[in-house]
């Protein structure tokens, strides 16, 4: 099966972090974003993976190189003009069973029977609530899907949301139907949608079905970031029983890198310490302090501290990109 995830954002949403780093190597509960989608997939008969990548996609490649055992191809995508072009890039290698998968988002969902589905497709899906930024699935009586809106105004289109998780039989077949679309230039708001090439599938005959996730967790933006950093460390990242410190407090649920330096410290609840990180005569609570970073002296709570930052002797929420510093200043 091979796996494709387009992925070549700004990540405009995620700044200051996605000035030096793509969005989907932000840290969450102990590990990038992306290696949640990838471990996520653990289960799998992966025979290649296909990344889609823009700005910054070094740093994506040099990272799936270094931590995956997964033959890999990467694309980049010079123009963003939408995800069915993204995909459009991968048109030599596409065949045969493929899953398509976005990393602002993780998803925990049972995929031990997708290559025996009798559908040509699955998109996996959840409700809520206000499905107005979002894909629609609107479902026949016998539950396969007749039609994807995308980002639908107004509540008649139903509340079944597609999560950007896609299981296709045939990857040529898609490719065949973004070809279409990009040729007679379908687009829905000024965009081409991987939906609008479904429903081109659907209209040339082919059946999709749904298949409900168990979680679907956003980390586009820095407060769902800490909301599922929460999410999984209630759900299986916690590793307080197997890390301690002779003079520090963890308050479970936590995930702490064993190489980190802490003393005179509390942390936690709901807190992720990267490696290599120094924390001293501290208190925090519900945040991710990313890899090399250092706090002395300080109380922090709902605040995600960036690769190689430091804060020194200060109370607050922060949202601190990478090697930057915030320090109480002496009194003059």
């Amino acid at each position: 099966m091979k796996v494709v995830i387009p992925m070549a954002g700004f990540g405009k949403r995620l700044r200051p972090w996605t000035h030096s780093r793509p969005k989907p190597l932000i840290n969450v509960a102990g590990k990038p974003v992306l290696a949640h989608v990838l471990d996520s997939l653990k289960g799998l008969e992966i025979s290649e993976l296909l990344c889609v990548t823009g700005y910054l996609g070094d740093q994506i490649e040099a990272f799936v190189q270094e931590n995956y055992d997964i033959p890999s191809r990467f694309f980049v995508q010079e123009e963003l003009n939408g995800q069915s072009p993204a995909i459009h890039l991968c048109k030599d290698f596409l065949d045969g069973p493929c899953l398509i998968t976005f990393v602002d988002t993780i998803i925990r969902a049972d995929l031990s029977s997708l290559e025996d589905t009798r559908a040509d497709s699955i998109a996996f899906v959840q409700e809520i609530e206000d499905p107005s930024r979002f894909g629609v699935a609107q479902l026949d009586n016998e539950g396969f899907v007749t039609r994807l809106v995308e980002k639908p105004e107004g509540s008649s289109s139903g509340n079944l949301v597609v999560v950007g998780f896609y299981y296709i039989k045939d990857g040529k077949k898609l490719i065949s139907a973004i070809e279409y679309q990009l040729e007679h230039d379908i687009q829905t708001k000024g965009e081409y949608y991987l939906t609008d090439a479904f429903n081109i599938m659907l209209e040339q005959g082919s059946n999709m079905r749904t298949q409900t996730v168990d979680a679907w967790l956003d980390c586009g933006k820095s407060e769902t970031v800490l909301e599922t950093n929460r999410y999984l460390l209630d759900h299986g990242a916690d590793n307080s029983d197997s890390v301690s410190f002779e003079d520090a407090i963890l308050i479970p649920p936590v995930q702490v890198h064993p190489s980190a330096l802490i003393s005179r410290s509390v942390i936690g609840p709901h807190v992720a310490v990267g490696e290599g990180c120094r924390i001293e005569s501290s208190i925090i609570s519900n945040s991710v302090v990313e890899p090399k970073a250092a706090i002395k002296a300080a109380l922090i709570t709902d605040s995600i501290i960036g690769i190689d930052s430091s804060v020194e002797g200060r109370i607050n929420t922060y949202h601190l990109g990478d090697t930057n510093s915030v320090f109480d200043a002496p009194d003059s």
